[in-house]
């Protein structure tokens, strides 16, 4: 029997994808944000970290897999498919400067996810004919937690974005509680959340808040 990855692809993308970060914050871990995420309901945790790399990165991408296995949230790694298959993530995903999607997926085959970034239409385009699962765009609003030096896309772009595309979108960029409907009635079908998680007095509530707007 044939699998159609792209349909169970599409089931998981889709709520609240949320970005770790312990760079503007310490007091909780990747795997401690990864963990609570997962009890609200979150189906996706990225693990982004920017300060530590090699061993202790992978320790920190074994023990959140470890952590997330059979429970329904999908664990992905920024920039380096690498530290997917040595440390069992589900998936990664890449920015505009990192590994080309096509060679991503030669290297994690077909059941892992591929992501990619895009701040165009036509980047959002490219990404899903390279073969990546599903594409972020962004930033939507100004963010606190990643400076660009191009202005924000906004609603009008994402509807654009998601109309065009046939794989799910990601929003990403500033995205709050109480700018989120806007987002999602835009058509984006995950929106990425950093900061107003990570940063909140308790992070699983303000997941849970963010779970019950899908």
């Amino acid at each position: 029997m044939e699998i159609d990855f792209g349909f169970i692809m599409s089931n998981r993308l889709s709520g609240v994808y949320l970005i770790t970060d312990t760079s503007r914050q310490q007091r909780f871990s990747h795997r401690e944000l990864a963990e609570q995420a997962q009890r609200a309901g979150v189906p996706v945790v990225q693990y982004r970290n920017k300060e530590t790399g090699g061993r202790r990165a992978l320790a920190d991408i074994r023990g959140i897999a470890d952590s997330l296995a059979g429970t329904g949230t999908s664990l992905i790694v920024n920039d380096r498919a690498d530290y997917v298959l040595a440390g069992k993530a589900d998936g990664v995903h890449l920015g505009q400067d990192d590994l080309p999607i096509k060679t991503a997926r030669s290297l994690l085959g077909e059941a892992r996810i591929i992501g990619g970034s895009s701040s165009t239409v036509e980047e959002a385009r490219l990404v899903e004919q390279q073969g990546a699962d599903y594409v972020a765009l962004g930033h939507i609003f100004e963010s606190q937690t990643k400076k660009k030096d191009y202005p924000p896309r906004g609603l009008e772009m994402l509807r654009e974005v998601c109309s065009a595309l046939s794989i799910p979108v990601v929003a990403i960029g500033g995205i709050t509680l109480d700018n989120a409907p806007e987002v999602i009635g835009a058509g984006a079908d995950m929106i990425a959340v950093s900061s107003a998680i990570c940063m909140a007095r308790d992070p699983y509530q303000k997941a849970r808040a963010f779970m019950g707007l899908f």
